[in-house]
């Protein structure tokens, strides 16, 4: 099944598993209050696979947590509905949401290494998912994380059970994280960079099985990744977030064809392209991401966008559908409608000389 195909099938579905309407976790700091998700919203469907991207800081990994109430302290989530299945997660007990978080919902995260216990095998750890949820006999755990090993791929799995973490590869170590994850086989997978500190190969490895594995069991994988790379090779649907915001939403294909967004714009233009045609020479996004303690009035990107307008800098832009089933939040668009007279001009060779970020007359 191609990645449009399974779009078109998502679209299809007559309601998500996951809604997640206005979502806003702050953080109280000495310095003031920092935002880091302001105002998210967006739909997961049953079998799709989403990603999330976005430079550092940009509030994807906190968007993340958010959805399964782990936010570290002093976080705090202060508004907003993540409903799955109808339920909203933010209004549950804490003994439901613990049910739910690896049952239901389950979260692979940045760091292996970290993520599991050194003192513990891996087997263990992962056979004890199971047993938490009582979704099986101690048995039945044993085996089922043999079968889990094999399916991520891990050779020898039998031996390898009984392996501590630093016995394993980076690799093997993230198939063991991914193994854990699908242990209780949840409706919805959050894989949280995944490939991040693997080579290359390894990356592609890691990539093809969780495609497998949203193909195969019918999972809905939720990808936050930096690298537009992977998302365009695994996700058919994809989420641009900036500054604790999306700035940007719809079809990766449609978007990576089209973006309509100069902060998505800006990330494409910034990574090498073996498909193009004609290779431009890349483009860095100057500046840096802005202080979320006292974000920019207006456009949170304008600082550092070379299309802003004069409005940019006042007024903050809606979500808006730009094209069928593809939103973005950019005055720059509407700037016939706003009778704007003031533009930026970047191109290549432009007639005007200018430096970019320039504003011209």
């Amino acid at each position: 099944m191609t990645r449009s195909t399974r779009a078109d099938a998502a679209k299809r579905l007559p309601a998500p598993i996951l809604q997640v309407k206005d979502l806003q976790t702050q953080f109280l700091t000495h310095d003031g209050i920092v935002k880091a998700v302001d105002g998210v919203t967006f739909d997961l469907y049953p079998g799709e696979s989403l990603g999330i991207v976005g430079e550092s800081g940009s509030g994807k990994s906190m968007t993340a947590l958010s959805l399964l109430r782990l936010v570290p302290d002093p976080g705090k989530i202060v508004g907003g509905q993540v409903l799955f299945r109808d339920q909203d997660l933010q209004q549950i007990s804490d003994e439901e949401i613990r049910d739910i978080r690896g049952r239901d919902i389950a979260m692979i995260f940045q760091d292996p290494q970290s993520s599991l216990n050194p003192v513990l095998q891996t087997g263990f750890q992962i056979a004890e998912a199971m047993l938490a949820h009582k979704k099986a006999t101690k048995q039945q755990a044993r085996q089922r994380t043999v079968e889990l090993l094999k399916r991520v791929r891990i050779p020898a799995a039998e031996s390898r059970v009984k392996d501590y973490p630093h016995q394993l590869s980076g690799g093997m170590r993230q198939r063991a994280m991914i193994a854990m994850g699908l242990s209780n086989a949840p409706s919805i997978l959050i894989a949280d960079e995944p490939t991040t500190a693997l080579d290359v190969t390894v990356q592609a490895q890691i990539l093809e099985l969780l495609a497998d594995l949203n193909h195969e069991l019918g999972t809905a994988i939720v990808m936050i990744t930096h690298n537009m790379g992977v998302v365009a090779g695994l996700c058919t649907r994809v989420l641009v977030m900036y500054a604790g915001q999306i700035v940007e939403q719809g079809p990766v294909d449609q978007i990576f064809e089209n973006p309509q967004h100069p902060y998505t714009w800006s990330l494409l233009r910034s990574i090498p392209r073996v498909d193009a045609l004609r290779h431009e020479r890349l483009r860095s996004i100057e500046g840096l991401a802005p202080d979320l303690l006292r974000p920019p009035a207006g456009c949170r990107f304008h600082p550092r966008c070379p299309f802003r307008i004069e409005k940019c800098l006042t007024d903050l832009p809606p979500l808006v559908e730009v094209k069928p089933d593809q939103l973005a939040s950019c005055l720059d668009r509407a700037k016939k409608e706003m009778g704007a007279d003031k533009l930026l001009d970047i191109r290549p060779g432009a007639a005007s000389g200018l430096e970019p970020g320039k504003i011209i007359p």
